[in-house]
C-alpha cells in the first residue's frame, strides 16, 4: 500500500485511543498526558501491534511513533515478572533517553513497571547495579546492550518485543553486527519492529532475515506546504562558508539546524560562524558523551543559536520550535533532504528551508524537486541585506550545576531554587535538564547573573552545589 493511500485513509481509520482494547488505566494515562488522539502512524501501527503483528513502519522524529510501540509493548507486560520482556535498540543517546523517559511516562498508568536506559559513555557499574534489582524494558545503544549481554549482566531470554528504532540510522552507523549478535540472543518466538524514517535495500534485507510475515506501514509526513520556505542559493564550492553567515545576517533566525555531509566541515562552519561573531556549536561523533549532551541542550533550550551537524548526529533531536534549516550541501539523498527541511515549519509554526547548491549539483537538485512534486524557487544571494545590530544574540543563557539524578535532584527542585529564595519569575526560567552528575536550567539572559548568585549562594536538595555559567563558543 503506497504511502499517498495511507495517508488519505486515515480519515477513515477510527483515531480515539477508546478504539483499541486498551486497559481502562492505560486510557487514563494517555488523556492526563495529553494524547486526544491518535496520529497515522498510532492509528495504522498499533492495531497490528496490539495483535501481535511483527511490523515494518516508515516513520520520522516527531510522528508519534514512540507511543505506537511503547502502548503496544506496555499493553503485553507481565508487570509481576521483573524480567526483560521489551528491549527497545536506538541508534544514539539521546534518542535512548528521550525513548526512556516517553516510556515512563506512559507506563504511569501502573507503579509497578521499571524502564532501564543502557547506554554506553556513561559508567558499567551504576548500569550493573540496576540491573541486578530487575528490569521490564530495556532501551539503549546496540553497542552497550552487547556488552552487557557478554558479560552476562542481561538476560534476554523472557523477551517478547523487540524493537528497533530508527533502524535506518543504525545500519548507516555501522551497527550491523552487533543487533545481529543481540538478534542471535533472543528467543526465535518474539515481535519485532522495526521503525525507519527511509527504506534503503538494506532495510527490506534486515526485515526478511529478523521478521515473520511482516506487515508494511508506511505515512507521509503531511506538512503545510506555505509553512516551509524553501530557496535554492547558487553559490561556489569555496564561498559556502560566507554564503551561511549571510542568510543567517539577512534572516536572523532565532533557531538554526546547518547540515553538513561530513563530522570535518561541521566543525570548521562552525567555528568560522563563531569567528564571525554567530552563536553556533557543532555536533558530531567526536565529541564525548559529556559534550554532545551539552551541545544538545544549549540548542534545545535557545541559549546556542545555530546548530551544525551530520544527519546522524541530529537523529533523535526533536526542536520543536526551529525556525530555519540550511543545507550546507545537498543530500545525495532526496528523501533525506525532505526529513532535513521537514524538522521546520512544524505545529502550527512558519519556517525557512534554505539550501546551498553548487552547478555540479544539478542532478540532485533535479531528484529533489521530482521527489517534492514541484520546483524549488531560486533565490540571490546578493539580494539578502544584512540586518543592522549583528548577528542576533541567544535569549537565553545555561547554567550548569555539578549535581543530577545521582544526588536526587529533579527539575522542580532547581526551579524552586531560583523562583524561591532567588526571586527569579517563573517565566524567566527555560528547559531545566537533569542528567546522572549534573543538570542544565537556561535563564533569560537578563536575569543569568541574579540566578547564578542565587544558585551558588543556596542549597539546593540541603546542599551546596558549584554552579557556572556556561560562555558562549565554550
Amino acid at each position: 500500500m503506497s504511502p499517498s493511500h495511507l495517508t488519505d485513509e486515515y480519515s477513515m481509520t477510527p483515531k480515539a485511543f477508546s478504539s483499541l482494547h486498551l486497559k481502562i488505566h492505560m486510557l487514563k494515562n494517555l488523556a492526563s498526558l495529553g494524547y486526544a488522539e491518535m496520529t497515522p502512524i498510532q492509528a495504522h501501527s498499533l492495531p497490528l501491534i496490539l495483535a501481535g503483528k511483527d511490523v515494518i513502519a516508515k516513520a520520522k522524529t516527531g510522528s508519534g511513533k514512540t507511543a505506537a510501540f511503547g502502548i503496544g509493548l506496555l499493553s503485553h507486560l507481565d508487570a509481576t515478572s521483573s524480567r526483560v520482556q521489551a528491549l527497545v535498540l536506538c541508534p544514539t543517546r539521546e534518542l535512548a533517553d528521550q525513548v526512556g523517559k516517553e516510556l515512563r511516562r506512559l507506563a504511569r498508568f501502573t507503579d509497578n513497571i521499571k524502564v532501564l536506559t543502557l547506554c554506553g559513555g556513561v559508567p558499567f557499574g551504576p548500569q550493573l547495579g540496576s540491573l541486578e534489582h530487575g528490569a521490564h524494558i530495556v532501551v539503549g545503544t546496540p553497542g552497550r546492550i552487547l556488552d552487557h549481554l557478554r558479560r552476562g549482566s542481561l538476560d534476554l531470554t523472557c523477551l517478547q518485543t523487540l524493537v528497533l528504532d530508527e533502524a535506518d540510522r543504525m545500519l548507516d552507523m555501522g551497527f550491523q553486527d552487533e543487533i545481529s549478535a543481540l538478534i542471535d540472543a533472543t528467543p526465535k518466538k518474539k515481535q519485532t519492529l522495526l521503525f525507519s524514517a527511509t527504506y534503503p535495500e538494506a532495510i527490506a534485507a534486515m526485515s526478511a532475515t529478523i521478521q515473520h510475515e511482516p506487515v508494511a506501514v508506511s505515512v507521509d509526513e503531511v506538512h503545510d506546504e506555505s509553512a516551509i520556505e524553501q530557496v535554492l542559493y547558487e553559490v561556489d564550492k569555496e564561498e559556502r562558508t560566507e554564503a551561511v553567515a549571510r542568510i543567517l545576517g539577512h534572516y536572523r533566525p532565532e533557531s538554526t539546524l546547518v547540515f553538513c555531509n561530513t563530522k570535518i566541515e561541521c566543525q570548521e562552519v562552525a567555528d568560522a560562524l563563531v569567528k564571525r561573531g554567530f552563536s553556533a556549536l557543532a555536533i558530531h561523533g567526536d565529541l564525548e558523551q559529556r559534550e554532545r549532551d551539552q551541545v544538545l541542550v544549549r540548542f534545545a533550550n535557545k541559549s546556542v543559536s545555530v546548530l551544525v551537524a551530520t544527519d546522524v548526529a541530529a537523529r533523535g533531536l526533536d526542536i520543536k520550535e526551529l525556525a530555519a534549516v540550511i543545507n550546507y550541501e545537498l543530500s545525495r539523498d532526496p528523501e533525506i533532504h525532505i526529513h532535513r527541511i521537514g524538522r521546520t515549519g512544524r505545529a502550527g509554526e512558519t519556517g525557512l528551508g534554505l539550501s546551498l547548491v553548487t552547478a555540479q549539483e544539478s542532478r540532485r537538485v533535479q531528484a529533489i524537486e521530482t521527489a517534492l512534486g514541484t520546483p524549488i524557487p531560486r533565490g540571490e544571494l546578493a539580494s539578502l541585506t544584512i540586518a543592522a545590530g549583528g548577528p542576533l544574540a541567544p535569549p537565553m543563557v545555561t547554567l550548569c550545576i555539578d549535581g543530577g539524578r545521582k544526588n536526587k535532584m529533579r527539575p522542580g527542585d532547581i526551579l524552586g531554587a531560583l523562583t524561591g529564595a532567588g526571586g527569579i519569575a517563573a517565566s524567566e526560567v527555560g528547559k531545566i535538564d537533569v542528567f546522572d552528575f549534573h543538570a542544565y536550567v537556561a535563564i533569560v539572559r537578563s536575569s543569568a547573573d541574579q540566578a547564578l548568585s542565587c544558585l551558588t549562594g543556596n542549597k539546593i536538595k540541603g546542599r551546596f552545589f558549584k554552579v557556572r555559567k556556561i560562555r558562549e563558543g565554550s
